[in-house]
């Protein structure tokens, strides 16, 4: 997985005075957990932009006075009119101990079934996974070239080695669905059939007697 460096500057003191002064300064006050000792440190806001304005995925690498510490974006807290960064949580990484993780899926190719007027149905846009920190991938992608209508995609399709999923093997991630326009057209169509086949019987009939 991808990560993004932030370079940060470790706080002595995390009282409200503090606080205010760093955020008056556009500086974000942040915390990392998980480790043996809770680190209090802080960055300039505009950091963070790559790493909390994204659809993507990424850790980031906390670059506290050349000691760099691997973690994962736990938390985040917003000014309820601003939308400004108020506070950030870390949680820090180890290498021989398994996180877990929502990843965005990413759809590629155009499905059959929706070419031929079918719906898609695409509502699970991130799994969660647990891994290694180097197992774990940017992104889930799903080809549903070959996915005609009433066809499914289900979880334990996806499988692998590498990682596993918090979620029921029989979850169904994306599946195409047959449209109402699809089958009102289908019904409009059949009843033009039926129509045509009673007129010719009617015709014969007439041309009988």
């Amino acid at each position: 997985m991808q990560s993004i460096i932030i370079k940060g500057t470790k706080r002595e003191s995390v009282g409200k005075k503090e606080t205010k002064a760093l955020r008056n300064a556009d500086k974000v006050p942040c915390v990392i957990y998980g480790g043996g000792n809770t680190i209090h440190f802080s960055a300039k806001e505009k950091a963070f932009k790559k790493l909390v304005y994204t659809p993507n995925v990424y850790t980031a690498t906390i670059d506290i006075a050349g000691e760099k510490l691997s973690t994962i974006l736990q938390d985040i807290q917003f000014h309820p009119v601003t939308d400004r960064i108020l506070h950030i949580d870390f949680y820090q990484l180890f290498d021989d101990k398994e996180i877990a993780m929502n990843i965005p899926v990413k759809l590629r190719g155009s499905s059959l079934g929706v070419m031929n007027g079918g719906s898609l149905r695409f509502t699970n846009r991130k799994l969660k996974v647990k891994a290694l920190p180097m197992n774990l991938p940017d992104e889930i992608t799903i080809d549903i070239s070959s996915l005609k209508i009433g066809d499914k995609v289900f979880l334990h399709e996806l499988t692998n080695d590498k990682y596993d999923f918090l979620h029921p093997e029989n979850m169904v991630v994306v599946q195409v669905r047959m449209s109402r326009a699809a089958i009102v057209e289908e019904e409009e169509e059949e009843g033009v059939t039926e129509g045509a086949e009673t007129t010719e019987e009617t015709k014969g009939e007439g041309a009988a007697e």
